[in-house]
């Protein structure tokens, strides 16, 4: 039996990672008090895991609480400071903010989180490696900060009013049953939604209508079929649900600029078939 296959890849944009620097861990009264008059000489997060803080930047003070995360950003003078004579915190520095940002993590705003628990997991397992230093230990302590990015991004994302995780599963569903006829119908009863609502959130998560997606994704799934394997045009359309093998062959040349056919021959004349 042959299978349809579909790549699944990266878009092909910087996905730039901090590098880690540095971790304190750090129970203070109120005799502590630190003076950056200078800046912090790279980007970092406060992770307040009990009592309370405060922080200084520019002239604008926050006060950072238990199971509060707070990102700096270097350069800009700043004074923090313990309150009410118990602040427990982690300070771990890296080399750049462009994850955060692409993650739409908050830069010098509190945020409350539910998941502080696992944050100090996260914590606790980079200073064990850094004190055992097993072989391995500085790929883990930068993947461990970016767990922990995640961690909050996830739950961050999770509150924001346009996420739908319905929409999550109806995509895994069409992806999973791609070889199977999907009915709009049969998406509706998944999510539950009137027709105008889930066409509204699917366009909004995708940029396309579920027909649109489903479209690109079963032209994907065919132009690696006539790269990968010897199905004949005829049953790549069958095993695709498309009308005919001459609907197929338009709508392909439509996508590539090239018919099913031709496509084929330019790959195996080019290069060997690849996966």
């Amino acid at each position: 039996m042959t299978y349809i296959d579909i790549p699944y890849e990266l878009e092909k944009r910087d996905v730039s990672l901090p590098l880690f620097h540095s971790i304190w861990k750090v129970h203070a009264n109120n005799s502590y008090e630190v003076w950056k008059r200078g800046g912090f000489k790279c980007p970092g997060v406060f992770l307040t895991f009990d009592g309370k803080g405060s922080i200084t930047l520019a002239n604008q003070t926050y006060e950072l609480e238990k199971n509060t995360f707070f990102f700096v950003e270097d350069s800009i003078p700043a004074m923090y400071k313990c309150l009410n004579n118990n602040w427990k915190f982690y300070f771990l520095d890296f080399s750049q903010l462009y994850m955060t940002r692409n993650l739409q993590l908050p830069i010098r705003e509190v945020i409350s989180t539910g998941k502080m628990a696992e944050a100090m997991q996260l914590c606790e397992r980079m200073i064990d490696g850094l004190i055992a230093q097993p072989l391995g230990y500085e790929y883990a302590s930068n993947i461990l900060l970016q767990e922990m990015f995640l961690l909050f991004t996830r739950e961050h994302s999770l509150v924001a009013l346009s996420h739908h995780t319905e929409l999550n599963q109806i995509l895994i569903y069409i992806h999973r049953n791609l070889d199977k006829q999907i009915r709009i119908e049969d998406l509706l009863q998944l999510c539950g939604w009137s027709r105008t609502t889930f066409f509204n959130r699917f366009r909004a998560l995708t940029g396309l209508s579920p027909t649109d997606y489903l479209l690109k994704l079963k032209l994907a799934a065919a132009r690696v079929a006539l790269e990968t394997t010897s199905l004949s045009l005829k049953e790549i359309a069958a095993k695709l649900h498309f009308y005919d093998e001459f609907h197929f062959s338009k709508l392909f040349k439509k996508a590539f600029d090239q018919s099913p056919s031709m496509y084929r021959k330019m790959k195996l004349m080019g290069t060997e078939k690849y996966l």
